[in-house]
């Protein structure tokens, strides 16, 4: 399991995250939901150690995760991604193996395959030749996703997968996330959306500097947790609705 343990981010002084802690079994799709602002994008961040933190202590299967970071694919904001970058799909994908190959040494043949079959899982594979920068912004999501999937990771790190995609991308996105639930990986995905797709997750981390909810849909996206996490600017649909 994953475990998250009093975890703290603070930027200059100020509080970005505050005594976050939570467990999570393999299996399940786990939204992260929260207001802009909410550090959402910071607790990924901190949990894989790609920004400092204050205080915290992340495990998985009992040992530290900074230890096993070759069993974590992650997947940032595609604003946070260089999309003028020289480079083909196959080559963004392929990198993807270089901790199961080493640098400057080539890819083996499982390899080259298990890239294929990445980009064919999410139907980029006739266009493994294009640049990056010249796909759409579903497409470059799927290629990012198939990356993730070529490093035959455990822990899966979605930060807004579903932004600025299209219909196709995002059923797409939603079928690997259950292949991999069905294979006992746990899957993080940084959201908005508090509509019908809610339904495809296992569980909700409410956030908003801290932890306010961690529990199932019905759990987690009550009025009362919706009000503590946005405030009185948002309208909460009835529990039907949602």
């Amino acid at each position: 399991m994953l475990e998250v343990e009093h975890l703290a981010v603070n930027y200059r002084g100020i509080s970005a995250i505050a005594d976050v802690s939570f467990c999570l079994e393999p299996g399940q799709i786990v939204g992260i939901i929260g207001p802009n602002g909410a550090g959402k994008s910071t607790m990924v961040k901190a949990i894989l150690g790609l920004i400092p933190s204050e205080s915290g202590i992340i495990r998985y299967r009992s040992r530290a995760l900074k230890e096993q970071l070759k069993q974590v694919a992650y997947v940032p904001q595609r604003s946070q991604i260089d999309w003028d970058y020289p480079t083909t799909v196959w080559n963004v994908v392929l990198m993807a193996r270089t901790r199961h190959t080493g640098w400057f040494r080539s890819h083996s043949r499982q390899s080259k395959e298990i890239v294929k079959a990445a980009l064919e899982r999410v139907g980029m594979w006739s266009l493994r030749e294009r640049q990056i920068g010249e796909l759409s912004g579903g497409q470059q999501q799927r290629v990012f996703l198939a990356r993730s999937l070529a490093q035959e990771a455990e822990l899966f790190f979605f930060d807004e997968p579903f932004v600025g995609v299209d219909k196709k991308t995002e059923a797409i996105i939603f079928e690997v996330f259950e292949d991999l639930k069905s294979q006992g990986k746990i899957l993080l995905v940084v959201g908005h959306d508090l509509g019908e797709t809610t339904r495809k997750y296992d569980r909700f981390l409410l956030l908003n500097k801290q932890l306010i909810a961690n529990g199932s849909r019905n759990e987690v996206i009550t009025a009362t947790n919706i009000q503590k996490a946005y405030g009185d600017s948002v309208i909460l649909l009835q529990r039907g609705e949602i």
